[in-house]
């Protein structure tokens, strides 16, 4: 499972930070025209240019050096067929996001941009972007995410034999520091002869180039990457070493901050790897990170909708915001027996807790209270009052190293399915005819 800060549709979904500043609208084109054929579906240069345009101030926003605009658009044009080929296998699948399930996931990306839903309606149209294309936008997320979660995640399959492996290896096993990367990945097809994997490595070796002569990692990224955070810079969210592919975790291991790895090589393709932080963490031996947390819960059932319990939770946060006792509001609200605790639920182990709840509560700080967390025991308040390192148990190592395991296949297994759905597609250019 991906390892997230937050609640998966925190920031997995949220988008950069809603400037103040208006766009300027940019002019229709009179004429669409069809520029790929996807199996039967068509992509217009009317969704490419509106890709480029919410793309290009993405950029500007995060201060990336925007690549030439062919190059911009040859690659954006690459991420709508792969993004296409997700959405349509999920439609053939019956995979679905209903308009109640999208508006609680909008109402939570406003909320982490310290908005109402309705002000933060207005700020993305004071920035030229339309509300109702983004809310299409962001259920495609959802999708694509939902999709990753059941046809790759689900599937990883971790081995005794790997987690003794493993645990005998203490100086892989205990990495805990937390590691911050951006990387390149150039996609390779299964099938592909010497000649086209000799250019698709040249590619690589380019990129590498221009990264090593002082060119912007984000830039290089946005130019050559097929990964998709390719336009965000390629920047993969930070985590403890051992939660890393094995192909970037051994990359690294020799890397300062700052530094760049040569041309990696998986069955996915050739990638490159830039360290950009290590913080924290040394090897800890036999000792397992523990949190203690307390929670405000409230359930769902046929008395309570899930939208109710969001907008009281929602009421609740601004009254501690605004310094209401934690313990209190707890005992007089929350739904489960740590109510009576003033909602303590002791010290929790990595893996004691709904992956939701787990993402929420590793990505926040001392004494931070979360917004409304969504998981499937109901709607959470969250706040972390310390932090541990522990002695674990045989059972407890074993599970810890399960779940390392599970998230350094997960991107590597997601890339190398991205790379199978491409390559069974059929896909037409047309582009001569524009």
């Amino acid at each position: 499972m991906r390892l997230l800060p937050l609640f998966m549709l925190c920031l997995a979904l949220l988008p950069p930070a809603v400037s103040a500043q208006t766009s300027k609208p940019v002019s229709p084109i009179a004429i669409d025209r069809v520029i790929v054929v996807v199996n039967d579906e068509a992509i217009t240069q009317n969704e490419l240019r509106d890709r480029l345009v919410n793309v290009e101030r993405q950029l500007r926003q995060r201060g990336t050096p925007q690549p030439p605009r062919d190059v911009l658009e040859k690659q954006l044009l690459e991420r709508l067929i792969v993004d296409r080929l997700q959405k349509q296998f999920a439609n053939e699948t019956g995979l679905r996001i209903p308009d109640a399930e999208l508006d609680v996931a909008l109402r939570r990306i406003a909320e982490n941009n310290r908005m109402s839903l309705e002000n933060f309606r207005a700020a993305l149209e004071r920035d030229g972007i339309e509300w109702r294309r983004f809310r299409e936008d962001i259920r495609d997320e959802m999708i694509i995410s939902r999709l990753r979660e059941r046809e790759v995640e689900n599937r990883i399959v971790v081995s005794d034999g790997e987690i003794d492996n493993y645990l005998a290896h203490p100086e892989q096993a205990n990495q805990t520091a937390l590691v911050a990367l951006g990387h390149i990945i150039v996609r390779v097809p299964e099938q592909a002869d010497p000649g086209k994997l000799a250019q698709l490595r040249a590619r690589a070796e380019e990129a590498l180039a221009r990264i090593k002569a002082g060119q912007d990692f984000g830039q290089v990224a946005a130019s050559y990457s097929e990964a998709a955070d390719a336009m965000s810079g390629g920047l993969l969210e930070p985590r403890p070493a051992d939660r890393l592919p094995t192909l970037y975790a051994d990359a690294i291991a020799s890397l300062k901050p700052g530094e760049v790895s040569g041309i990696l090589r998986s069955p996915a393709g050739f990638h490159i790897v830039k360290l950009f932080e290590r913080r924290g963490g040394s090897m800890v031996g036999s000792t397992i990170r523990q949190t203690r947390a307390r929670h405000i819960l409230l359930k769902v059932n046929e008395l309570v909708s899930s939208e109710e319990a969001r907008h009281k939770l929602a009421g609740l946060k601004e009254r501690l915001d605004n310094g209401a006792d934690f313990a209190e509001l707890a005992r007089l609200h929350s739904n489960d027996l740590s109510a009576a605790k003033g909602g303590d639920l002791g010290w929790l182990y990595q893996g004691d807790t709904v992956p939701e709840f787990e993402r929420a509560m590793d990505g926040m700080k001392i004494s931070e209270i979360s917004v409304p967390v969504q998981s499937p025991f109901g709607w959470h308040l969250i706040q972390v009052l310390e932090r541990k390192n522990a002695e674990a148990g045989d059972e407890r190592k074993r599970l810890v190293a399960k779940q390392a395991l599970r998230e350094r296949k997960s991107d590597e297994a997601y890339e190398d399915w991205l790379r199978q759905l491409r390559d069974r597609a059929y896909v037409e250019y047309r582009l001569e005819e524009r």
